[in-house]
């Protein structure tokens, strides 16, 4: 089979259970079905999606991470992340959400299939930081989708019903518990990937520490999470400060890769 056939095939499986999880969601057995047969169904276009990742990232002995991939690989992390813990938390509205857009994040690569072949050369030390960083990307993509729910549902409560696909997400504490379990894990990954860059630059990138405006925003991005589980720990900040603070630290950390790759290779043709 083709990898066009596969990206197809990948879509096509994706879409169809966000439409089963969306009707399970409505008819208010989601939370079983995520735990049951529907929810085991996901490795299968997770399976493919991952195949197509490995197929894709490494070009030549090099590593392609382009745009697209990029944001492909860490919708991927996303969804495998909500599968391994659906049993310890009640996910299902949140893969209902994801679902959808892993489905696209497979059509991307498809659609604009243009390898962008990361100048450094190959090496497993390099592969692996850069692999390390989009893991705390893909955290903290997780960690902005619950800040951006916990802000949503804070605000319907003061209505009289939430819509259908937020009705039966976890409740507020424990939504925030996970918030932060999930950003102190990427801030652990991101702070490795800081560090390791600054130290090795020479050995992983084959030149010293240049500040570019990836490394100015990554930093940035690494003092906003800093200060938030700082103050989280000794302050006992949450509600609307956590939410506020950890979208700040996203989105400097978009801004740190794929901002940066999306002014190279659409305005630049970089």
């Amino acid at each position: 089979m083709s990898n066009q056939a596969l990206h197809l095939l990948t879509f096509a499986l994706y879409f169809i259970l966000a439409i089963l999880f969306w009707r399970a969601q409505a008819a208010g057995n989601a939370e079983q079905q995520n735990r049951g047969v529907l929810g085991f169904a996901v490795i299968v276009p997770l399976a493919l999606h991952g195949w197509l990742l490995y197929d894709t990232l490494f070009v030549w002995g090099a590593l392609n991470l382009g745009l697209v991939y990029a944001l492909s690989l860490i919708l991927w992390l996303t969804v495998l992340v909500y599968w391994l813990a659906r049993y310890f938390y009640p996910l299902s509205s949140l893969q209902t959400l994801v679902l959808p857009l892993a489905a696209i994040s497979t059509a991307l690569p498809a659609i604009f299939p243009e390898a962008h072949i990361l100048s450094q050369p190959a090496s497993g030390l390099f592969d692996t930081h850069v692999l390390g960083a989009m893991l705390a990307y893909s955290l903290f993509t997780i960690a902005a989708l619950h800040a951006g729910l916990i802000s949503l549902v804070e605000k319907r409560l003061h209505h009289a019903k939430l819509p259908k696909v937020l009705r039966n997400l976890p409740p507020l504490m424990t939504m925030e518990i996970l918030l932060f379990r999930i950003i102190g894990i990427g801030f652990l990954l991101l702070t490795i990937t800081v560090a390791s860059g600054m130290l090795f630059s020479e050995k992983i990138f084959g030149h010293p520490l240049r500040f570019t405006h990836m490394t100015l925003f990554g930093m940035v991005s690494w003092v906003v999470f800093a200060v938030l589980l700082l103050g989280h720990q000794f302050y006992g900040w949450r509600g609307h400060t956590a939410v506020r603070w950890t979208m700040s630290g996203f989105v400097f950390l978009v801004l740190a890769y794929l901002g940066t790759q999306f002014v190279l290779e659409v305005f630049l043709h970089r």
